[in-house]
């Protein structure tokens, strides 16, 4: 199996980045609010790499085209739109999670962490996912830029 170096490292600080909210989570339920403090910078830290690196890779390098049957591609791409969004979304509650906490606001953080937290796991599992179908269960097709890659174009 030929799995590429970019888009396996950032694979990987997702899930690393997902292990590390997991954690935090447990710390904060055992109220051990330093140690998750350290452990959701840590992920962020996380999935900042992964943006990093997925950023670079698409300004420099471009994106992968599905690469699997045409039978599949349908579903692949309505997979990656839902994917899209939950990154996006997930990225989104990640900020504002982030401001409450450093701002102070921990009751507002309380409430909206838990609904970042389950979005994060599902953006991860479904970049992971998509990671799968890119480069493991099929073999990548083209790279190009990111709309042609997302259209199939």
């Amino acid at each position: 199996m030929n799995m590429p170096v970019l888009p396996t490292i950032s694979t990987a600080f997702i899930i690393i980045s997902a292990i590390l909210v997991a954690i935090g989570w447990i710390l904060i339920v055992k109220d051990k609010k330093a140690a998750h403090k350290k452990t959701m910078i840590a992920a962020v830290i996380s999935a900042l790499l992964f943006f990093i690196i997925y950023l670079s890779r698409t300004v420099f390098i471009g994106n992968t085209s599905f690469g699997g049957p045409d039978d599949v591609k349908i579903y692949y791409t309505i997979f990656l739109f839902f994917h899209i969004f939950l990154a996006t979304t997930g990225a989104v509650f990640g900020i504002v999670t982030l401001v409450l906490a450093f701002k102070r606001n921990i009751k507002k953080h309380e409430k909206i962490g838990p609904i970042t937290s389950i979005i994060w796991f599902f953006t991860a599992i479904t970049g992971v996912m998509v990671y799968l179908l890119l480069y493991v269960f099929y073999k990548g097709g083209d790279t190009t830029s990111l709309i042609k890659a997302i259209l199939g174009t």
